[in-house]
């Protein structure tokens, strides 16, 4: 049993598992760095500790800072969230060598979906589709090039340790590869302190679909149906929904089922999902395993009836899961808006800075995770995400309506925010049809 569980993470994915752990009688502790003594995961943790500066590299990435506050604490177990160390392979290792029970999936698979490369590789031995690429790393231009020509062009060459939309370039023919190798990585040095790259065929205006797993420790996988996340900016995502429109009956089920595969195959365990992309005609490749709880989980808590942050925390205490495939039942249909403290009309600029007025919109159906109110400063050290709004409907109609209501009235003043963008995507006409991919909202915002 856990005890004891500290949260290695900050803002509203904080406050999230502190209300879970708080319904199942887990004492929590809260970390933070200076700049976030004023926050709310940190007033309604059971206990909270300093680690240390407002630098992330110094406090919520800080291994021995955050080890020591599990230490001084005596908490028995570690939440890491998603972002900063969720996806560490080296901070589960010590988690689990220190006695510590990590809530989350293994050091061992961590390692194996974070190299790109080596997920691409184990997908396909287990017969899941992949884009056409690579088989490992490609070591230089001119190989990237070689790839390049046996696979066609456009492609892509991505991180091997990557995410996120850094250490990525599109190429769409061979003068321009060799630049776009070392661009790419470049940065994948400075993101990941990892230059390693890999190449796939580049598929021009896919769906970005995520399916949501969850696995225990015994061999269990379920499916809890897909998000579809093809509104970014900058491999960003923004707006979040399920059921996904662009996908029939047949072809969720067939993409839940290889899901499952994929999640076997990597011997996961815990929540997760497994990422494709999806063309015009039906065809979906694997693109990655996020091993951890996403940002647009409560998308599917809110159809799944599931609580997702629940669900991890039993996994990690042996749990086995209690629901088969076939009692998965998803009712309804969601959407999710990220508010973020951004300029839309500045190139989307963050906008650090004090919040004088805050008010959430309620009402049926009506959700809001947040850890702001009127009076906090958000800090410009971290993400701009200040808040996530989920509405839930009897059908798309509904949620949509009801997402509409909700942003009109969400007040947030002091600061610039991505409301008034949310407002203006989903009336348009590509959002309203469900008919959109990728590339959509350069069209939308041009």
């Amino acid at each position: 049993m856990i005890r004891k569980l500290l949260i290695a993470n900050r803002g509203e994915i904080a406050l999230r598992i502190i209300r879970a752990c708080r319904e199942m009688g887990i004492a929590t502790v809260a970390v933070y760095s200076q700049a976030d003594e004023e926050s709310l995961h940190v007033r309604f943790a059971d206990e909270a500790v300093c680690i240390g500066p407002p630098p992330s590299s110094e406090s919520y990435l800080n291994i021995p800072r955050l080890i020591s506050a599990v230490e001084v604490t005596n908490a028995d177990a570690i939440h890491p969230g998603y972002g900063f160390l969720a996806e560490n392979p080296e901070f589960a290792d010590i988690c689990e060598s220190n006695g510590i029970v990590f809530v989350g999936p293994s050091a061992e698979t961590i390692q194996k979906m974070g190299d790109k490369a080596l997920a691409r590789r184990t997908m396909q031995e287990a017969g899941v589709p992949i884009a056409p690429g690579s088989d490992g790393e490609v070591e230089s231009a001119e190989r990237a090039r070689e790839v390049a020509q046996e696979i066609g062009f456009p492609v892509i060459l991505k991180a091997v340790a990557g995410g996120g939309g850094r250490g990525m370039r599109i190429v769409a023919d061979p003068d321009h590869i060799e630049t776009a190798y070392d661009m790419a990585s470049a940065e994948a040095l400075s993101g990941f302190k990892n230059p390693r790259l890999y190449i796939e065929k580049y598929l021009e205006n896919p769906r970005h679909i995520e399916i949501q797993v969850l696995g225990d420790k015994q061999g269990n996988v379920i499916y809890v149906g897909e998000r579809d996340c093809s509104i970014q900016r900058r491999h960003q995502k923004l707006i979040e929904e399920s059921p996904s429109p662009a996908l029939t009956p047949e072809l969720r089920k067939k993409m839940g089922e290889t899901a499952v595969k994929a999640a076997k195959a990597a011997g996961y365990y815990s929540a997760g999902t497994v990422e494709f992309l999806l063309d015009s005609e039906g065809n979906f490749y694997f693109m990655e395993m996020n091993t951890r709880i996403q940002v647009e989980h409560p998308v599917t808590e809110m159809i799944s009836g599931m609580d997702l942050i629940k669900k991890q925390i039993l996994v990690a205490m042996d749990e086995p899961l209690k629901w088969k495939q076939k009692e998965v039942k998803l009712t309804g249909h969601a959407i999710e808006c990220r508010i973020n403290a951004e300029n839309p009309d500045r190139q989307f600029l963050p906008t650090p800075g004090k919040i004088t007025s805050f008010h959430v919109p309620g009402g049926p159906g009506v959700r809001v995770d947040t850890h702001v109110y009127a009076g906090y400063t958000v800090p410009p050290y971290y993400d701009s995400l200040i808040a996530k709004l989920i509405t839930h409907g009897r059908d798309r109609d509904e949620a949509l309506i009801r997402m509409k209501r909700a942003l009109d009235e969400f007040i947030v003043e002091g600061i610039p925010t991505t409301i008034p963008f949310h407002k203006v995507v989903l009336e348009h006409e590509t959002f309203r049809t469900g008919n959109y991919h990728t590339g959509s909202l350069e069209q939308i915002i041009s």
